[in-house]
């Protein structure tokens, strides 16, 4: 599938033929607003990504015909991939752990 990348956006967001021909089903309701600020109801599920070999499982927006595909800020991270603003490419993410104690 092609996404338009949106770092602004938190969720990516499935078109309704994709998510129906994938067979996922909402496990929750979530609102969101848009640009305009009108609010609307989606159904979110999970879904597994695929981006430049990397693999994970992602909260999924549950789009209509109308909404447009979109690959968000939760999915990326959880890819470990960033949007590079200057470049406008997708590039591996620095991984930071917090940890109290450092490792021996």
């Amino acid at each position: 599938m092609r996404f338009l990348i949106d770092s602004g956006a938190v969720y990516s967001v499935l078109r309704r033929a994709d998510w129906k021909a994938l067979g996922l089903k909402p496990s929750r309701e979530l609102d969101f607003v848009l640009a305009d600020g009108t609010s609307l109801t989606r159904g979110v599920s999970e879904a597994v990504f695929e981006v430049e070999g990397r693999r994970a499982t992602s909260p999924v927006v549950l789009g209509e015909t109308e909404d447009e595909a979109l690959l968000g800020a939760v999915t990326l991270e959880t890819l470990a991939l960033m949007l590079n603003p200057l470049s406008r490419k997708l590039q591996p993410m620095r991984m930071v752990l917090a940890c109290s104690a450092r490792p021996r």
